[in-house]
């Protein structure tokens, strides 16, 4: 069983920065992706970032340029630094990976709120 916990939330006002974190724990025999997702009231879940096994990463066209996922593999951990926040960044943020114990299955985070104010 793995489970994922998101940390780094909070308000800010328009065009500061937040680091949110992603620790993941439990029998991982390896995280093969990882992402981050986002939900505002009433909008549906979107995808916000994600980084690949291989390396690859794709982001929002609304998030390019402002936000960064990372990972750190000794750690079992991934971030989204997001910067130059906009009041339609609001949302909760969702943390989800792809990992293997006996089998692949896809984990996702609680959520953490960020709320941007103008």
């Amino acid at each position: 069983q793995v489970q994922l916990v998101e940390s780094g939330g909070g308000l800010v006002q328009a065009g500061g920065s937040l680091r949110l974190s992603c620790a993941a724990s439990g029998s991982i025999f390896s995280i093969n992706a990882m992402g981050w997702y986002r939900q505002a009231p009433g909008k549906q879940r979107e995808l916000v970032a994600q980084l690949t096994d291989g390396g690859r990463t794709n982001y929002a066209d609304s998030v390019k340029g402002r936000f960064t996922i990372s990972r750190d593999n000794a750690k079992n951990t991934f971030y989204l630094q997001m910067n130059s926040l906009k009041p339609e960044d609001t949302a909760v943020y969702y943390c989800n990976a792809v990992a293997v114990t006996t089998k692949t299955r896809i984990y996702w985070g609680q959520g953490t709120q960020v709320a941007v104010s103008s």
